[in-house]
């Protein structure tokens, strides 16, 4: 699967979240519960979380870091998403190198590199009716 974008994206890969995330997977879902399917989705590769703003993506990027993830790494002297990435796909994808993510040309969504992209994962408010 690939998840859709939109605004400021931070995603991780879930394998990470289980090693890293206090509680593992299943307490980041416990955590998140509130915000899943409003501006938090994921697929079974990847967990998603957004922000509209530079502030709002700042305070996740410093919220992650402070539960352990590593957010970033230097590689030849260019610095790189490590655990986490910040991606903004109207702005020309990820704000620094992030070897992990693939984009999926056909959907725009985005994809843990060395999988298959299919069926694009997104926010439940593209999925209600008009009422």
């Amino acid at each position: 699967m690939a998840i859709a974008t939109e605004f400021i994206d931070f995603i991780v890969p879930i394998h990470v979240i289980r090693q890293k995330y206090f509680g593992g997977w299943e307490r980041c879902l416990e955590d998140h519960k509130e915000l899943i399917g409003g501006r938090v989705w994921y697929d079974e590769h990847l967990f998603r979380d957004g922000a509209m703003g530079p502030q709002g993506i700042e305070a996740l990027v410093d919220l992650w870091a402070s539960l352990g993830f590593e957010c970033y790494k230097e590689v030849d002297g260019i610095k790189h998403w490590q655990d986490v990435c910040v991606y903004e796909g109207l702005f020309g994808g990820a704000t620094m190198p992030c070897d992990w993510l693939a984009v999926d040309e056909n959907t725009g969504g985005v994809y843990l590199a060395g999988t298959q992209p299919g069926e694009l994962v997104g926010s439940q408010r593209n999925l209600k009716e008009d009422s």
